[in-house]
C-alpha cells in the first residue's frame, strides 16, 4: 500500500483526519485516509471506513454527519443511506466511503488508489461533540384497576 505521510497542514486535511477520528470513535474498522489530490480532480482526500452491519455503517455515517455539522458547519451530499452497504458522504474536497466489510473487500476501491500517500491518523485530542439522540417513545404502561 501507499506510504504514510505527514503532509503540510491545511483546513481540508484537518477535516479529513477529524472524519477518520470520528469513524474510529464509532468503532469503524480499517479507517484509512488517502491524499488523492495529485491523482484526481474530484477530491483532495478519500476517507475509507468499514462497519460489520448495515446498522453500524449507518451509525458511522450519521455520527460523521453530526460532528462535521457541529464542528465545521458542513453538510455532505449523501448516497447509499437506504441500503447502507456503501454510504458515500461528499464534502467537496473530501469524499468519505463507509462500507459494510464484505462489500469493501469485494470492491477493493482503495486498491485503485494504491499509489496515493496514506495520511496517519493521530488519536483524537479533543472530545467529539455530544450528539443528541432522539428521545425514545414511552412504552405502554399497564394499569391495574
Amino acid at each position: 500500500m501507499a506510504r504514510l505521510t505527514h503532509p503540510k497542514p491545511s483546513p481540508t486535511l484537518e477535516q479529513a483526519v477529524y472524519i477518520a477520528q470520528a469513524a474510529q470513535e464509532k468503532q469503524a474498522g480499517e479507517v484509512l485516509v488517502l491524499d488523492v489530490g495529485a491523482m484526481t480532480s474530484i477530491a483532495d482526500y478519500f476517507v475509507f471506513a468499514s462497519g460489520d452491519s448495515e446498522r453500524q455503517v449507518r451509525g458511522i455515517a450519521s455520527f460523521i454527519e453530526k460532528v462535521m455539522s457541529t464542528g465545521y458547519a458542513l453538510s455532505p451530499d449523501i448516497e447509499g443511506k437506504e441500503t447502507a452497504n456503501w454510504i458515500l458522504l461528499d464534502y467537496g474536497d473530501i469524499i468519505v466511503h463507509i462500507f459494510k466489510s464484505d462489500v469493501r473487500k469485494y470492491y477493493a476501491l482503495e486498491s485503485m488508489w494504491a499509489d496515493a500517500p496514506q495520511i496517519s491518523i493521530p488519536e483524537s485530542r479533543k472530545p467529539f461533540p455530544q450528539v443528541a439522540q432522539a428521545p425514545k417513545a414511552p412504552g405502554k404502561i399497564a394499569r391495574l384497576s
